[in-house]
């Protein structure tokens, strides 16, 4: 049976983990977690905040999905949004999904991330 989500891994090219570090960590707030030795050679990087976790995983023919995109529960959406804007990352808001406000916005690599807040 399933008990939890572990983490989502998204893709990402070669070389790009300075600049993953720079979004998810100095932009996002998230804290980047040590790979395990085995794993950390395969290149990419792995962050956290509280029980989320994503994974960047190095892909040699790498594309963006779509998409595909995780979706991240955020606290005081308009600072959320005005944080990553002043950083230089677009939002892109979407009033499509009852009961909630959330944005879109893409990582330096282009993967997709949906932030969203219940309404009140």
């Amino acid at each position: 049976m399933i008990a939890a989500l572990d983490h989502v891994q998204l893709a990402a090219p070669a070389g790009s983990e300075d600049a993953l570090r720079a979004y998810y960590a100095d932009i996002l707030g998230m804290t980047e977690l040590a790979k395990p030795p085995a794993l950390a050679v395969r290149g990419g990087c792995w962050f956290r905040a509280g029980p989320v976790q994503l994974h960047l995983g190095i892909e040699q023919d790498f594309r963006p999905a779509q998409k595909a995109h995780p979706g991240l529960r955020v606290t005081d959406i308009d600072a959320y949004a005005a944080r990553l804007e002043a950083h230089g990352a677009p939002v892109q808001w979407d009033g499509d999904l009852p009961g909630h406000r959330r944005f879109y916005s893409h990582d330096p690599v282009g993967n997709r991330l949906e932030f969203l807040e219940p309404a009140t």
